[in-house]
C-alpha cells in the first residue's frame, strides 16, 4: 500500500531533503529551508510513502515531487523535481505521482506544468513525451552549468517540456516523421563506466539537435527504438 501526501512537518521536509540527496548525488537539488518555504506558501511539496516497507510502524518515503507556481497569467506551475528511489522505478509509481501532481494542479486552477530534463536520458524522454504526453518546447545548452547529480559532472543540456493538462499530446503519425535522432538506451550507466563516451554523446546530440531544430523541424515525440521523432 502506498500514499501520497503533503510534506507539512519539519521532520518530513528533512526526510525529503535526504531522499533527494541520495538520488541526485553530491550536488544538492534543493535544501530543506527552501522546501519548507515552498510548502508553507502553498506550492506543491509531496512525498510518496510505501506502507509495505515500514520501519518501526512508520511508512517509508520512497519518492518526492516539488513544483511551484509560475506566472499567474499563464495559469502554470513549474515542476522542479519528481524522483523515486531507484529500486521503486518501473512499477508505475512515477506515473501515479505525476498524475497526483496533475490533479492537484487542476484543483488549483493550473492548466499546464513545465519542467526540463536531460535529453540523453532515454527513460525520461519516453516517460515524459510518450507516457505522459508532454510536449517539447525548447532546447538549451548547459542550462545549469557543470554540476554533479544526474549529469555526473558533464554539461547540463536540457529539453524544455510543457504538459498541457487538458490537451495530452499524442505520438506523431509514422508518415509524418521526417527525421529521427537516436540516443543511448542507458546513458546513466555509461556515465559511470565510460564517462568519456558519455560526453561524446553529449556533444554529438547537441550538434544534431541544434541542426534539426535550426532547420525548422519540430520535436514531436520519442520512440524507444528510433529515438526522438521530428516532424516538418
Amino acid at each position: 500500500m502506498r500514499t501520497i501526501r503533503d510534506l507539512d512537518t519539519v521532520e518530513l521536509i528533512i526526510d525529503a531533503q535526504g531522499l533527494l540527496d541520495s538520488i541526485r548525488g553530491p550536488e544538492r537539488v534543493i535544501d530543506a529551508g527552501t522546501l519548507r518555504a515552498l510548502q508553507q506558501s502553498g506550492n506543491y511539496v509531496v512525498g510518496l510513502f510505501d506502507a509495505d516497507d515500514a520501519e518501526g510502524g512508520e511508512e517509508r518515503m520512497v519518492g518526492a515531487s516539488i513544483a511551484f507556481f509560475g506566472a499567474p497569467g499563464r495559469r502554470a506551475m513549474h515542476s522542479h523535481i519528481t524522483a523515486l528511489l531507484p529500486e521503486y522505478r518501473g512499477r508505475g509509481w512515477g506515473r501515479e505521482l505525476k498524475e497526483h501532481q496533475r490533479q492537484w494542479a487542476f484543483s488549483n486552477d493550473v492548466g499546464r506544468i513545465t519542467w526540463t530534463f536531460d535529453p540523453l536520458v532515454a527513460r525520461n524522454a519516453h516517460f515524459f513525451l510518450t507516457v505522459l504526453g508532454a510536449r517539447a518546447t525548447g532546447y538549451s545548452v548547459n542550462r545549469y552549468g557543470i554540476f554533479g547529480g544526474g549529469d555526473a559532472g558533464d554539461e547540463s543540456d536540457r529539453l524544455d517540456v510543457e504538459w498541457a493538462l487538458a490537451d495530452i499530446a499524442k505520438p506523431p503519425a509514422s508518415d509524418a516523421v521526417v527525421e529521427t535522432l537516436q540516443i543511448p538506451s542507458d546513458i546513466e550507466t555509461m556515465r559511470v563506466e565510460d564517462p568519456e563516451a558519455a560526453h561524446e554523446w553529449r556533444t554529438r546530440l547537441r550538434a544534431q539537435m541544434e541542426g534539426l531544430l535550426g532547420s525548422g523541424l519540430t520535436l514531436s515525440g520519442f520512440d524507444v527504438e528510433q529515438g526522438y521523432l521530428f516532424t516538418a
